[in-house]
């Protein structure tokens, strides 16, 4: 030390914080506690444990307490709550809810060509169009999709890590060169009906649909593609309501 422990201990004093040299020399030479013995010897034992197994790495203090508990490790909760928060732990923790929906107030939307009327006669007279997320190892993953009403056939999809204009304008890109794949190059008269979500009602999303003959429409508050209605007005959802539509897809 630059200074020796005495004056150390004498300018303490002086500020209020009376400590004895003494005090030091016995508190270097303390030989460790019980307790701090035990608790080195449990962080060995879960650091083995969480190194052993993924899962086990994402344990909260409950859960490895549990796994501790069914090892034969006589421990107490409060004892490997009070290590996690010492080694800095935490365990996975549920992931917050996303909006994939979110409006951009001061964008111009299209009229609501649907009304809620998820029906179509024929091929390429309505597509609908949405996208939702999951959850994986590596993150969240956004996955777009537009499918034909009358044939319920997807014919456009793009999966991607961001909710971005680029993503609904590649599924629609997508869409649209399966169709000309099948050699339908005119797709003037059909509707795209979304939601209205900020990546739909963008200026570039829309000009691509005028671009190609298609009538641009976005579902009114409650009423797009997700059915996102009442409780009680759910009950009464159609069977031609995308989301049912969707279930007996093959």
């Amino acid at each position: 030390m630059e200074f020796g422990v005495e004056p150390i201990c004498r300018v303490l004093s002086q500020h209020g914080i009376k400590i004895a040299p003494s005090t030091y020399y016995e508190a270097r030479s303390r030989r460790p506690s019980r307790q701090r013995l035990r608790d080195a010897e449990l962080v060995a034992v879960m650091v083995a444990e969480r190194e052993r197994q993924k899962l086990i790495a994402r344990f909260g203090a409950r859960k490895m307490w549990l796994h501790l508990r069914g090892r034969g490790h006589d421990v107490a909760r409060c004892t490997v709550e009070r290590l996690y928060r010492e080694q800095g732990w935490v365990g996975a923790l549920r992931l917050k809810k996303i909006r994939t929906t979110v409006p951009d107030e001061s964008a111009e939307r299209p009229t609501d060509l649907v009304d809620r009327q998820f029906w179509a006669s024929r091929p390429n007279q309505l597509w609908v169009a949405d996208f939702t997320y999951v959850a994986t190892w590596a993150g969240t993953v956004y996955v777009a999709f537009v499918f034909d009403v009358f044939s319920r056939r997807i014919v456009g999809w793009r999966a991607a890590t961001r909710m971005t204009t680029d993503l609904v304008l590649d599924t629609l890109e997508h869409a649209i060169w399966t169709r000309q794949q099948a050699g339908v190059t005119d797709l003037s008269g059909l509707i795209h009906h979304t939601d209205a979500g900020s990546q739909y009602v963008s200026f570039a999303f829309t000009h691509r649909l005028i671009d190609e003959g298609v009538d641009p429409s976005v579902g009114s508050v409650g009423d797009a593609y997700d059915c996102r209605r009442p409780r009680e007005t759910a009950r009464r959802r159609p069977r031609s309501c995308p989301l049912a539509v969707m279930r007996t897809a093959h």
